[in-house]
């Protein structure tokens, strides 16, 4: 399939939230779109779980904390008995971010955070986030259950990866959650190289989410705080909300920083993290000696990134079409012809601590 396309007629909305405020607003937010239909709504869960059985919408977006039965369970059911892409709409709370992490695992397409506060500017911060995910999860319903087959993975040699890297820069959005567990749960406890994350996510599920994979991983794990040595067996989490960078000290130690805006000379980044932000500055404080993993996601943030760390001379890999939930930021930087490799994401683990084995090339 070369494109995801939105399906013919209007992506049809089940809206389930215990909240009346809550209904209407994304309600309204999701029929200002045309291409989008809120064919229904529902209170607590176990009128969800009646609701999608009598509309059978095309995807539902589902609030955490209800009455009766709450979102993970009636989530739970869902995938059971009727699955469908379903969009979680969580408090932007520890516990409403733990929540939303747990409802990724099992199954949920992609969350959103909800309103802090019933205000109309900050619904209408979210409204363009939620449009592009409700339409991306239409667009992706039936690969969910359908996925192409992977083609067989050619071995690569060692001298076709180049000087080991230093710096691994990974980025990732839509479906990337589980696709970071796989890797980072995959990395060996003697990796040779620190690794840089940009994962989009709302303001607040970062530091949840870095706890998690520190969890899972024989490395140290943490959401990113600034001015941290960028070294062997440390993985910096972008926090949600600021840029991440690599930068050299005056004395040429590697470390972290944390940007509130773009840097100079670069356009500003539509995320904040952004992808390609974070990359480019890996590729220009460790060249060669950086490595890029571009994951599942809606749109093209990091082609740009991956494409500056192809031309710095640094190993470029792309999860594969069949494995990613969101095929587009991988297909972006293949469309740049950044990319040296590209694997399922079972194997992207492996070929990460591959690469950091492999024996710097003598020219």
């Amino acid at each position: 399939m070369s494109a995801l396309a939105i399906p013919a007629g209007p992506v049809r909305v089940l809206v389930v939230d215990d909240s009346v405020f809550m209904r209407t607003a994304l309600t309204r937010m999701i029929e200002s779109d045309p291409a989008l239909k809120v064919v229904g709504t529902a209170t607590h869960g176990l009128e969800a779980l009646e609701r999608a059985e009598q509309l059978d919408p095309d995807v539902v977006t589902l609030d955490i904390e209800m009455p009766r039965l709450d979102g993970l369970r009636t989530l739970t059911q869902m995938m059971q008995h009727s699955p469908r892409p379903v969009i979680m709409v969580s408090a932007v709370s520890q516990q409403g971010a733990e929540a939303a992490l747990e409802a990724l695992d099992q199954g949920a397409f992609d969350c959103i955070g909800k309103p802090a506060t019933p205000n109309q500017m900050e619904i209408i911060r979210i409204r363009e986030d939620l449009i592009a995910k409700v339409k991306a999860a239409a667009a992706a319903k039936w690969l969910r259950w359908r996925k192409p087959a992977t083609a067989p993975v050619a071995p690569v040699e060692s001298a076709q990866r180049g000087a080991p890297p230093q710096a691994i820069a990974i980025g990732s959005s839509t479906g990337g959650p589980k696709a970071l567990q796989t890797i980072v749960s995959g990395l060996p406890a003697d990796l040779s190289a620190g690794v840089l994350i940009v994962q989009h996510m709302p303001i607040g599920f970062t530091a949840p989410f870095a706890r998690r994979l520190d969890s899972l991983s024989r490395l140290t794990v943490r959401e990113a705080e600034g001015d941290e040595a960028i070294e062997p067996g440390m993985v910096f989490i972008a926090p949600a909300g600021r840029h991440l960078v690599a930068r050299r000290t005056s004395s040429g130690r590697a470390v972290t920083r944390l940007l509130d805006q773009s840097p100079n000379g670069q356009e500003a980044a539509r995320h904040m993290p952004s992808v390609d932000v974070m990359m480019q500055s890996v590729a220009e404080t460790f060249g060669s000696q950086a490595m890029g993993v571009i994951l599942t996601g809606m749109g093209a943030d990091g082609a740009a990134g991956m494409k500056k760390i192809a031309e710095a001379g640094g190993y470029t890999v792309g999860q594969d079409e069949a494995t990613c939930t969101v095929y587009g930021m991988p297909r972006a930087a293949a469309q740049n012809n950044s990319l040296r490799r590209v694997l399922p994401l079972d194997d992207i683990a492996a070929e990460i601590a591959a690469a950091c084995r492999a024996e710097a090339v003598v020219a």
